[in-house]
């Protein structure tokens, strides 16, 4: 059994998020913003506004380029894990109800809206080959309950920001619950909207992906636990958390809950955290050298490496160097893994289930732990 053991830990696994949704509108909505002194460069949303935007089919066949220059001892390509949006507000109709009523489209609606090229054709291309296999980030990027509310009181920032066609900013909140966090919890009445919610984005995610979404990332980190049985009804297998989850109860109250990796809950669920890190679009250091050091860490303590690596790093319509930028240090990072490592093989995040399952140990299995 320890044979076994060995000869799996050394998955490389690209997860990437945010793919789908509106963050800036438009490199003129975002200095427009900045002249009139509207928080845009806030710590934890400043590079996100200054760089991120939806999707182009032209983003997509870069990266897709990258990524089939590089093969694995197997033969395989590196291959991203996208967690997707599968809709964004539709805000001249939220507008039209006087905001009344939240309206959605869906993403396919916002490319052609925004002029993006055959994204959708792009995503099933990279389906097919290989390099690309998205997974369930939520219906859209956006706790719509809490930011309804915030538009009904006619609160001053957030109107200014809708006029924009934008919500990710740092928002105020009593709670502390952000716009972008689409399942915290600020009133436990809101629940059965959150699982209306998940309910119908894992329903889009197969009508638009063709198959069944089995992993889910909760925007920006803080989700209730009320969405776990729904999740997993909906063929929801993994679920990412940190060590010890937040959980918001409502009212600014949280739950302290311990989620080993490879831990399975009760509705047979198992929960996963990232372990390495690579964001070429943050200036702060040398995101290649970086993460080259975090999967030496994870390999060091035999677990797969779990890459966080947003779209942010690869989207051009607002600053087109940055997608370059971010490519440039993918291709090196890539190149750079299979000269140090040349065995090992690169996944999907879904992979992890059934990997998880074969080691001769089960963490869901010490007495006190299942929830």
């Amino acid at each position: 059994r320890r044979g076994l053991r060995e000869t799996m830990y050394k998955y490389i696994i690209f997860e990437s998020d945010d793919w789908g949704s509106i963050r800036m509108s438009s490199n003129e909505a975002k200095a427009e913003l900045l002249n009139k002194g509207f928080p845009l460069n806030e710590i934890g949303s400043e590079f996100y506004n200054e760089f991120d935007c939806v999707e182009s089919a032209s983003d997509l066949s870069s990266l897709f380029e990258v990524l089939s220059k590089h093969r694995d001892s197997a033969g395989n390509h590196p291959i991203f894990t996208p967690l997707h949006l599968l809709t964004n507000p539709d805000f001249e109709k939220i507008r039209n109800d006087n905001f009344e009523r939240y309206v959605n489209e869906t993403i396919d609606a916002t490319y052609a809206k925004l002029n993006r090229g055959n994204v959708m054709e792009l995503i099933h291309q990279g389906i097919s080959g290989g390099l690309y296999h998205p997974e369930f980030h939520g219906r859209e990027h956006l706790n719509v309950p809490v930011w309804m509310r915030a538009l009904k009181a006619q609160d001053n920032d957030t109107i200014t920001a809708f006029n924009y066609g934008i919500w990710g900013f740092i928002n105020k909140n009593n709670y502390g619950v952000f716009y972008q966090a689409a399942y915290d919890l600020e009133n436990p009445a809101d629940i059965p909207q959150y699982i209306e919610i998940v309910n119908d984005g894992l329903d889009l995610f197969e009508k638009m992906f063709h198959y069944k979404a089995e992993y889910f990332v909760p925007p920006n980190g803080p989700f209730t636990n009320s969405l776990l049985k729904t999740l997993s009804n909906k063929g929801i297998r993994l679920i990412a958390s940190d060590l010890i989850q937040r959980e918001p109860m409502g009212f600014g109250k949280v739950k302290r809950n311990v989620r080993f990796t490879g831990m399975k809950n009760k509705h047979g669920q198992r929960f996963i955290k990232r372990n390495c890190f690579f964001e070429p679009s943050n200036p702060q250091k040398n995101w290649v050298d970086s993460c080259l050091q975090d999967i030496e860490r994870a390999f060091l303590y035999k677990k797969p490496a779990i890459i966080s690596t947003h779209r942010v790093n690869y989207v051009s319509s607002l600053v087109a160097e940055n997608r370059d930028k971010g490519l440039r240090q993918l291709d090196e990072l890539i190149a750079r893994i299979l000269l140090k490592w040349p065995d090992v093989e690169f996944q999907t995040t879904n992979k992890l289930y059934d990997y998880f399952e074969k080691l001769p140990w089960s963490i869901s299995r010490i007495k006190g732990l299942r929830r």
